[in-house]
């Protein structure tokens, strides 16, 4: 049995023509725009392997962010390391090149092998602040330690995600210090602080 199939009513028919009309799309607010540098900056970025799925949420959302805010993605050197407890040496070293107007490190620290979590990210955190200290370069750190991580597809998820919002975060605290501390050096280059 053939069946015809009917073609619909034409809409111009039963309803005004909406040739000319454009739908209402909300407006969305204007990018912000991050001032410029005077100088060059150049950073480090150090990862610790360990859970790289994640960790590597931070370092792609922070080379997006970093670069809304006038420090392209060439000014921006990668450095995997195994672990958390690795990043300090390394950031040491990137340091006293003074290659680096500053380093970023991000890692996941969680429970298991040799050492508990908590005093991995203790050690780690005060070694990065004393590396920030001794060489005057800032450490930025999206090094976490959660209370409780689970090899799960909803912890892997939740951290994935959380460590997205902590790449945006570091960028913006990396951006905002390496302006602060360019004014500040100007001005003390100037005698204005001394």
């Amino acid at each position: 049995m053939n069946q015809m199939l009917q073609e619909p009513e034409a809409k111009s028919q039963t309803q005004p023509s909406d040739a000319g009309h454009v739908p209402d799309v909300p407006e969305l607010p204007p990018a912000p725009v991050h001032p410029r540098f005077v100088k060059p900056q150049r950073v480090a970025f150090v990862q610790a392997s360990w859970h790289r799925d994640v960790v590597e949420e931070c370092r792609i959302a922070f080379l997006d962010e970093i670069e809304a805010r006038q420090i392209s993605r060439s000014q921006v050197d990668l450095f995997e390391v195994p672990g958390s407890f690795e990043i300090p040496l390394h950031a040491q070293l990137l340091a006293k090149t003074r290659r680096y107007t500053a380093i970023v490190a991000a890692g996941l620290v969680v429970d298991g092998g040799i050492y508990r979590h908590e005093f991995v990210a203790d050690t780690v955190i005060k070694a990065l602040m004393d590396v920030q200290l001794k060489t005057e370069v800032p450490v930025f750190s999206a090094v976490l330690t959660p209370q409780q991580f689970h090899e799960s597809s909803v912890h892997h998820d939740f951290f994935r995600k959380h460590f997205v919002i902590k790449g945006i975060e570091v960028a913006e605290a990396c951006a905002n210090t390496l302006h602060s501390l360019e004014r500040l050096r100007g001005q003390v280059a100037a005698g204005i602080v001394g």
